[in-house]
């Protein structure tokens, strides 16, 4: 029976921390897709309300799960590894990385972008720059967040994984 339950606790651990690294990775990779690929300086008025407000209207409610999500799967994470402290106290560090994505957006990026999907191309307030370049300084800091919070999960997997087919 002990055999059984530890064997159920390592198919846990492992779906657990392997489904940490998608949601990590998924997260990560579509900010900085986002990051190198869209960067907003070198577009005209018209494309970047049309950009902006379709990435908005497209993106936002995944990525909105997926942070929370890997903050919940984080701290999951965490807990089920609290016997190994620099992976628990690693994971939970990621996971204020994650929760940090959450109120950059929450209380920086969410306001401009309501504001941006009211935005008209041929009718921009006069600050539509500051407020562009704001929320584009906001969003390079939530995928700098997300990749440290990626490579510090990462890291913790690999540093934990056995290094050859006999270790248990």
């Amino acid at each position: 029976m002990r055999q059984m339950n530890y064997n159920l606790f390592v198919m846990t651990l492992t779906f657990i921390r392997l489904l940490n690294i998608i949601l990590a990775a998924l997260l990560a990779g579509t900010s900085f897709g986002i990051w190198v690929g869209l960067n907003p300086h070198d577009y005209s008025s018209v494309t970047y309300v049309e950009q902006q407000q379709h990435l908005v209207q497209s993106l936002n409610t995944l990525m909105v799960s997926l942070v929370i999500a890997a903050t919940i799967i984080t701290v999951v994470s965490a807990f089920l590894q609290r016997n190994n402290k620099t992976v628990f106290i690693t994971l939970l560090i990621a996971a204020v990385f994650f929760a940090s994505c959450i109120f950059i957006s929450r209380f920086g990026s969410l306001p401009i972008q309501t504001e941006m999907l009211n935005w008209k191309a041929e009718s921009l307030p006069s600050d539509w720059t500051s407020l562009r370049d704001k929320w584009w300084t906001l969003h390079i800091m939530r995928t700098v967040a997300e990749l440290i919070a990626l490579t510090l999960i990462a890291w913790t997997t690999s540093k934990t994984a056995p290094t050859s087919a006999n270790e248990k």
